[in-house]
């Protein structure tokens, strides 16, 4: 079980997603709208899982599916608006879009192996 009261630091962060720290901290600025960290005692950014979640998504939009951040930021936006919008008993829309591409991932790699197969 996800313990949503946990709260993670930067370096946290960058090793579970495979990021630089930097770029965390500038996707953390780009993105102000959808990530909000509480400030630590000492001064540092503690992340939520949530915030961990948009970090993938915007991985996810930027890496793999091409998206510039502005065009990420539209997306996210969208995912917000229609999360917002559904039944708080159905699956979140964003979970739902990490999940279809994790899925096209896999198609991917399935289609490649076939063809090594094949070959």
């Amino acid at each position: 079980m996800i313990n949503t009261d946990k709260r993670y630091r930067i370096g946290d962060v960058a090793r579970s997603l495979e990021l630089k720290v930097h770029v965390v901290r500038y996707w953390e600025t780009e993105f102000k709208n959808f990530i909000h960290p509480q400030k630590s005692s000492g001064g540092h950014n503690l992340y939520s899982t949530k915030d961990i979640d948009i970090f993938t998504s915007i991985k996810k939009l930027l890496h793999s599916e091409g998206y510039n951040i502005t065009g990420a930021k539209k997306k996210l936006k969208e995912l917000q608006t229609v999360a917002n919008d559904s039944n708080s008993k159905t699956v979140p829309r964003e979970l739902l879009f990490i999940i279809r591409e994790e899925l096209n991932d896999i198609r991917k790699d399935l289609k490649k192996l076939n063809n090594d197969i094949i070959k």
